[in-house]
């Protein structure tokens, strides 16, 4: 790393001179300039930057295929930010510090317990350096070609420090999973997970009766879990995943619904943690199904706002967006169909949404709709029709799918005012 941070000053220090060592003249400034023109430019296609990335990504290996949601949601968090990090170290601002990104360093840490090599995330790395790469060429067109070289080499050697830093985070984490006292216990429920034959008899759970899947993330997640199981008379069977977030099932001989166990959780408090839960399952697929659907609905809160910010989210209720959220092609599908057609009104289509979200939670009640929003049912009327001839689909023989679009329009606002970790 040292040998990299070396060259970044090596490199800055000769920006700063001419070819025969003088002070930077005007010439000098005015490359300054064009370079400095085009990282903000860069930053102006932020969105659509880490867009591509994530898409290049995901056309090779879908990171919803046997990584849990946080994985998902924190690729996303960390591709903006090497993102931001580049453009920043792009600008060669003196006061820049080059630390490296902490949504890295805990991605990384996500790939180690996900069971994702480190050459695996060094090639993702380096994928996500060529479609930067990319867009810095053809942004630059019609600038000085000492220009663009000068951002490039600085990408380089930014994205070189980065893959470093990952490389011994990735081991570090490795080596911290290796000491963890209960390291065999989590092997043996990754092998079960993925198909593999192992010895159930070392995890003291029973696995042929009735399950119930559960994410729980937060401060003493595990000692929550075993009061929920003690309160329910269920068998716990729990692995830590990472420092806050506990895999956790809970069994029985008998069918416990998940409105049952809510009924008969303790009473919520200050310290309650975030709990993903799945439906109830029985024997070994089962058990696979429900800690699954748990995945799922953990990959809901999360883009609901935050790492605990939803105390409670059940996969039941939120199935659907659930599979909008792991299938990108049609969370677009669902927003171009439903939201895009409504952006070009004055507002931005804010009313529109409002009132067809309100419609659709009334049970397409007009009357109730108006009172709710403090309109008339003429009104609500008139803003549905219009909404409908936009959107250039009879509504009533797509609800479920504007439902979806509604609910995915409340997340994106959400993300938008989400801090930027998880």
């Amino acid at each position: 790393m040292e040998t990299v941070n070396g060259a970044l000053s090596a490199h800055r220090a000769t920006a700063s001179r001419t070819s025969n060592g003088c002070t930077r003249n005007a010439h000098d400034a005015s490359l300054q300039q064009a370079s400095t023109g085009l990282v903000q430019q860069l930053r102006s296609r932020r969105s659509e930057i880490v867009k591509a990335i994530l898409a290049h990504l995901y056309a090779a290996s879908d990171p919803a295929n046997g990584h849990d949601a946080d994985y998902r949601v924190g690729l996303r968090v960390a591709a903006a930010a090497a993102v931001d990090h580049i453009l920043i170290g792009a600008d060669l601002s003196d006061e820049w510090s080059g630390t490296i990104p902490s949504e890295v360093v805990a991605q990384t840490h996500r790939a180690a317990r996900n069971g994702v090599d480190l050459d695996t995330v060094l090639l993702t790395c380096a994928a996500g350096h060529r479609v930067l790469s990319g867009f810095v060429i053809a942004d630059a067109h019609g600038l000085p070609t000492k220009a663009l070289g000068q951002v490039l080499d600085i990408q380089s050697l930014l994205i070189e420090r980065l893959m470093a830093t990952i490389s011994i985070e990735h081991n570090r984490e490795l080596a911290r999973m290796r000491r963890s006292p209960d390291r065999r216990h989590a092997e043996l429920v990754r092998e079960l997970l993925v198909g593999e034959q192992s010895d159930t008899d070392k995890l003291d759970y029973d696995l042929h009766g009735w399950h119930i899947g559960i994410i729980a993330t937060g401060v003493r997640a595990k000692q929550a879990l075993r009061t929920i199981a003690a309160s329910v008379d269920r068998h716990l069977l729990a692995v830590s995943h990472g420092k806050r977030s506990v895999w956790a099932w809970l069994g029985g001989k008998s069918r416990l619904t998940v409105s049952e166990l809510e009924q008969l959780m303790p009473a919520e408090n200050g310290t309650r943690p975030s709990l993903a839960i799945g439906e109830p399952g029985s024997g070994v697929e089962g058990w696979r199904l429900t800690h699954q659907q748990a995945q799922a609905a953990r990959l809901v809160a999360l883009h609901r706002g935050g790492r605990e910010a939803v105390t409670r989210t059940r996969y039941a209720e939120n199935m659907l967006l659930a599979a909008a959220l792991r299938n990108e092609t049609l969370a677009q599908s669902l927003r171009q169909t439903f939201l895009s057609p409504l952006a070009g009104q004055d507002d931005g289509g804010a009313a529109s949404i409002q009132t067809l979200r309100e419609y659709l939670s009334f049970g397409c009640n007009a009357s109730a709709t108006g009172s709710a929003l403090g309109v008339n049912r003429h009104t609500i009327e008139t803003r549905v029709a219009a909404a409908q001839k936009q959107i250039g689909r009879d509504l009533d023989s797509c609800l479920v799918e504007l439902e979806v679009a509604l609910r995915l329009h409340e997340l994106d606002s959400a993300d938008r005012h989400a801090p930027p970790s998880i």
